[in-house]
C-alpha cells in the first residue's frame, strides 16, 4: 500500500494520485469496518433475539432504567420516527414497556420487564465476543473509541459550519 506523506500537515503537499485512492478515504475505512461489525453483530444477537438498533436501545435502558423515548433517541442519536416502531417491536417481544409521563402527557416513558432485565445476563456475551473477535486490547479499544469521538464531534463540527 502506498502511504500519504504523514510529516506534512498541509493536505496541498500530497499528490493528487494519492488524494483520491481508495485505500486512503477513512470513510471507506469506516464504512468497511461497521459492515465488519454489522455482520458480527447480527451473529451475536441472533441468540439474545435482538437487532443491533434493538440491542442499542436495551443497552440505554440497563444502564440507565427508564428512559423517556427523547431521553433515548438522543442518546443514540435516532429521531422519533426510527426509534417508535423499534420500540413497538421490543415491546411486542416482552423487553419493555411503554407509559404515559404522569408528570408529562407528552412524554411517554420506556421501561424494562422482568424478562428484558433478565436478558441483560446473557447480553455479557456480547462484548466479550466483540473484544475477542477484534484482536484488540482493551487499551486499543478505548484508544479507538477516543480517536473516533473526537472524529464524530470533529465531524459534526464541520456540519454545523458549512
Amino acid at each position: 500500500m502506498t502511504t500519504v506523506p504523514s510529516a506534512s500537515p498541509d493536505l496541498a503537499a500530497v499528490p493528487d494520485a494519492e488524494l483520491l485512492r481508495l485505500d486512503h478515504q477513512v470513510c471507506f475505512s469506516l464504512h468497511a469496518a461497521s459492515r465488519a461489525f454489522g455482520g458480527f453483530y447480527r451473529q451475536a444477537l441472533k441468540g439474545l433475539g435482538l437487532t443491533y438498533s434493538q440491542y442499542l436501545v436495551m443497552l440505554v435502558l440497563w444502564e440507565h432504567g427508564p428512559q423517556s423515548v427523547k431521553a433515548i433517541g438522543e442518546r443514540l442519536h435516532l429521531d422519533s420516527g426510527t426509534l417508535s416502531p423499534l420500540l413497538k417491536r421490543l415491546e411486542t417481544a416482552g423487553l419493555v414497556r411503554r407509559e404515559r409521563s404522569r408528570e408529562d402527557e407528552r412524554s411517554v416513558l420506556i421501561d424494562l420487564t422482568d424478562q428484558g432485565a433478565r436478558l441483560r445476563d446473557r447480553a455479557l456475551t456480547v462484548p466479550r465476543g466483540v473484544l475477542a473477535a477484534t484482536g484488540l486490547s482493551v487499551d486499543e479499544v478505548l484508544g479507538l473509541q477516543e480517536v473516533l469521538g473526537r472524529l464524530t464531534a470533529a465531524l459534526g463540527e464541520a456540519v454545523d459550519a458549512c
